[in-house]
């Protein structure tokens, strides 16, 4: 195909240093549109506004609202002629299957599909404990993993037929350094693997994901082929998703729907 037209967007922000980096990447070999959060829109989920502002930016548009927002209004009102949307880079992981709907990165690629465009999330897994994560990878070079693994599937993806099956795809990376090879990818499912605890502390409650320090102290009993054993073992995750909830027969309910009014 010709040159790609891609809408950029993803929920740290349009001046994140992974946002930049994934922008002058694909900036390398196809036509990229910014349209991407004016400030740190994380963990938002598919949160949708009524109505939004929108800024000119050096990159292309900084809206005031959600990574889910920003889809929708690129697609239906800035640039709906694009060929995918990819959401990202996110500096943090998104892995397991009960992480899909709390990401504003996998949310937006999620709004793509309705809209049947294919869509990548990206993120970058950093490791570290107690905020520690947060202070890393603000280097461009830092997303070296995710950068090039997505500019492979954005060249590739679509020709080879991946999004005949795969209405989004979730990508997570691990952090490169000076002097390593290049991630191998691997195409994986999400873990299901759910440690959330709360706490309670007199009126407080405090909510903790354990599995963030499990990943770090190797502690997975997550199976080969998953995303977060790919992750922790330093490949790249490609997890091919379809967006709908799935709905199956049930007998139990149609007995129970047939028993109402007796």
């Amino acid at each position: 195909m010709d040159e790609p037209h891609v809408l950029l967007t993803n929920d740290d922000g349009i001046d994140s240093v992974g946002f930049r980096a994934l922008y002058d990447a694909l900036s390398e070999f196809t036509e990229v549109t910014a349209v991407a959060p004016n400030g740190d829109k994380s963990a938002v989920g598919r949160a949708m506004s009524r109505e939004v502002q929108v800024e000119t930016h050096e990159l292309g548009y900084a809206i005031h609202g959600t990574p889910a927002d920003c889809t929708v209004v690129g697609l239906e009102a800035l640039c709906p002629d694009v060929d995918m949307v990819i959401a990202g880079c996110n500096r943090g992981a998104n892995l397991g299957a009960y992480v899909l709907g709390r990401s504003g990165t996998v949310s937006a690629a999620v709004e793509a599909a309705f809209f049947d465009v294919p869509a990548i999330a990206v993120s970058l897994y950093v490791p570290g404990g107690d905020g520690e994560w947060q202070h890393a990878a603000d280097r461009t070079e830092d997303y070296r993993n995710a950068t090039e693994a997505t500019a492979y599937l954005v060249d590739h993806a679509l020709g080879a037929g991946v999004f005949d099956q795969a209405e989004y795809l979730n990508v997570n990376a691990p952090i490169w350094s000076e002097g390593d090879d290049l991630a191998p990818l691997e195409i994986t499912e999400p873990s299901t693997l759910y440690d959330m605890r709360a706490e309670r502390q007199g009126e407080r409650i405090s909510l903790t994901d354990n599995v963030w320090a499990r990943m770090r102290d190797g502690d997975l009993p997550d199976p080969e082929g998953t995303d977060r054993r790919a992750i922790v073992e330093g490949r790249v995750s490609v997890s091919p998703l379809t967006a709908p909830h799935s709905s199956q027969h049930h007998e139990a309910l149609d007995a129970l729907a047939e028993a109402y009014q007796d």
